[in-house]
């Protein structure tokens, strides 16, 4: 099966990875930047996400040989491999399995050692959308809003909305494997991974996902790593400070 993406602008193949419970779209705006600064980006729905298709097996390493489908279907050779959070790791994993494919490897907040989880509190929210009473986009907002208090992690929530059917909403994610295989999401990249390839990290400064310890551990595995913070930002940096976060990119690659 093949995830599905959106891709714009024409030049040096980007993939572009979302973080969980994301999808492609969300990168819609950057992505037009690069395309427009001579990219071609593939904005990709990662499995049980958006678009793409939904499995019961859910982990970096099928994640990892999603991508080198796709890749190998769109007859892309080797590109730039940017990945945020979740997608990150993915991004870390598929790197480490298929150096020849990666011209350079770009990670957005996310080391590559072990999270313990804390998504709980999200997963249990979107499972309260009883879709059979809920048939607004500001009633789901609503029911969110009793466990989720930040605005701003709603309305990215309530991306994955949509009409199933006239008059029947649904969420574009696969909520029972994505809650049942939440684990999978916080692992640590394998002990003996390596890409030597260029590479670069972009941490948001008020983040806290990537601390001044995790260096050692990300130069272990990615011996060319350059490490950078965006400034006034979080977890989110690319959406909170989009503007320095693109110029990093680009002046990097």
């Amino acid at each position: 099966m093949l995830l599905h993406s959106q891709i714009l602008g024409s030049g040096t193949p980007m993939i572009i990875l979302h973080g969980f419970l994301g999808m492609g779209d969300n990168w819609k705006t950057l992505g037009n930047r690069f395309a427009d600064a001579g990219y071609e980006v593939h904005l990709v729905d990662q499995r049980n996400h958006g678009r793409s298709f939904h499995q019961a097996a859910f982990s970096y390493k099928v994640m990892a040989a999603d991508l080198l489908t796709y890749l190998d279907h769109h007859k892309v050779d080797d590109g730039v491999l940017l990945g945020h959070s979740m997608g990150g790791k993915t991004a870390m994993e598929f790197a480490t399995l298929n150096p020849e494919r990666v011209q350079a490897l770009l990670v957005a907040d996310i080391a590559p050692k072990a999270y313990p989880q804390h998504h709980q509190d999200i997963l249990k929210a979107l499972s309260q959308l009883n879709f059979s009473e809920i048939t607004s986009r500001g009633a789901a907002d609503t029911v969110l809003s009793r466990y989720i208090p930040e605005k701003g992690v709603r309305q990215f929530l309530l991306k994955n909305l949509y009409w199933k059917e006239k008059g029947v909403l649904g969420l574009r994610m696969n909520l029972p494997v994505l809650t049942k295989e939440i684990a999978a999401i916080g692992i640590a990249l394998e002990n003996d991974r390596v890409y030597s390839g260029k590479t670069l990290f972009l941490g948001g400064a008020k983040s806290g996902y990537i601390e001044p310890m995790d260096e050692v551990l990300i130069h272990k595995h990615f011996p060319k790593a350059k490490i950078v913070q965006i400034s006034n930002a979080g977890h989110w940096l690319h959406a909170e400070n989009p503007e320095e976060f693109y110029q990093n990119v680009i002046n990097f690659l």
